[in-house]
């Protein structure tokens, strides 16, 4: 038997080609994140299987909350008009209690003038012609003083004395003796007596202004009428404190 050379062609079978070494890796990668996706969807659902329930809770908590701000709103409203209610409440006490108490003020002021009046023409009261009662002067805050005059007669009780009323204020200025006449008092000129008419008693009120470093000291008072005139003198000391005669 004689020996053979060895061949140097390889027979190799070609049914299958040779597959990449990448592809097995790849393959297996795929599949582990396909899992994951697959476990992933499967524990959502299974996890929270009434997630419908819960969306539907969420809706009608959202209703809810929104029909509460709206009656929060209301709330507010009915409370603003409430409020505004109240200060006018307040408001309209606040202007019967001023209007009460200058009611109170006149009544009391009507009370005063009655005595007064019952005193004047009184059995016992005397009798007398046209007169100044009383003389006051108050200061005011515009440096002006306000003077009120009542006059009175009661000699004859069915007649109505009429006529004007005028005064002048004695002093010093500049170390001098001064007299203020009615026109000064007034700042104008030829200004006409205050007219009075009056069955038993009548107040004459105005407002005059006074010089400048003048001190007052007396006030000359004179009433000229249709029954004929008169003139009185007050001291200042009594007149300018509101006190009168």
């Amino acid at each position: 038997m004689s020996n053979r050379s060895p061949s140097r062609f390889q027979i190799t079978l070609r049914g299958a080609q040779q597959r990449p070494r990448w592809l097995w890796p790849a393959l297996l990668a795929a599949a582990w994140v396909l899992s994951l996706l697959v476990a992933g969807g499967l524990a959502a659902r299974y996890a929270s299987p009434d997630a419908g329930g819960l969306r539907e809770r969420l809706r009608q908590s959202e209703r809810e909350i929104a029909a509460q701000r709206a009656q929060i709103e209301e709330l507010q409203q009915v409370q603003a008009t409430l409020e505004a209610s109240d200060r006018i409440s307040r408001a309209a006490n606040t202007e019967v209690q001023t209007s009460l108490a200058e009611r109170d003020e006149e009544i009391a002021g009507l009370r005063a003038d009655v005595a007064f009046y019952e005193r004047l023409v009184g059995a016992t009261s005397q009798r007398k012609g046209l007169s100044a009662h009383s003389v006051e002067f108050l200061a005011e805050a515009a440096g002006s003083w306000h003077y009120s005059v009542v006059l009175t007669q009661n000699l004859n009780r069915g007649a109505i004395s009429q006529g004007q009323m005028r005064f002048v204020v004695e002093g010093v200025k500049d170390g001098k003796l001064a007299t203020v006449s009615w026109d000064e008092l007034h700042q104008r000129q030829d200004v006409p007596g205050q007219a009075y008419s009056f069955r038993y008693f009548q107040r004459l009120d105005g407002s005059v202004m006074l010089p400048k470093d003048f001190t007052p000291q007396r006030v000359r008072v004179s009433l000229a009428g249709t029954g004929g005139g008169t003139t009185q003198v007050f001291d200042w000391k009594l007149a300018g404190t509101g006190r009168g005669e």
